[in-house]
């Protein structure tokens, strides 16, 4: 067992695992690669809210920045 922030912490590929391929039932590998960059590009990177900026999606917070 290694402390949080070590590279033995697994904690960020399991919660990938979980929330993007975990049931998924792929056939091909072409398929696995546009799931997983759909799932980065489309939905973490720009809906997901994270606590770092106030619960708000990384779209929003560089929106809001844009803005002002």
């Amino acid at each position: 067992m290694s402390r949080k922030g070590n590279c033995w912490d697994n904690a960020p590929m399991e919660s990938f695992k979980t929330e993007c391929v975990g049931f998924e039932d792929y056939k091909s590998r072409a398929e696995t690669k546009a799931n997983i960059f759909s799932y980065i590009e489309l939905f973490y990177n720009r809906k997901r809210r994270h606590s770092a900026i106030g619960y708000q999606s990384s779209m929003a917070f560089e929106n809001a920045i844009a803005a002002s």
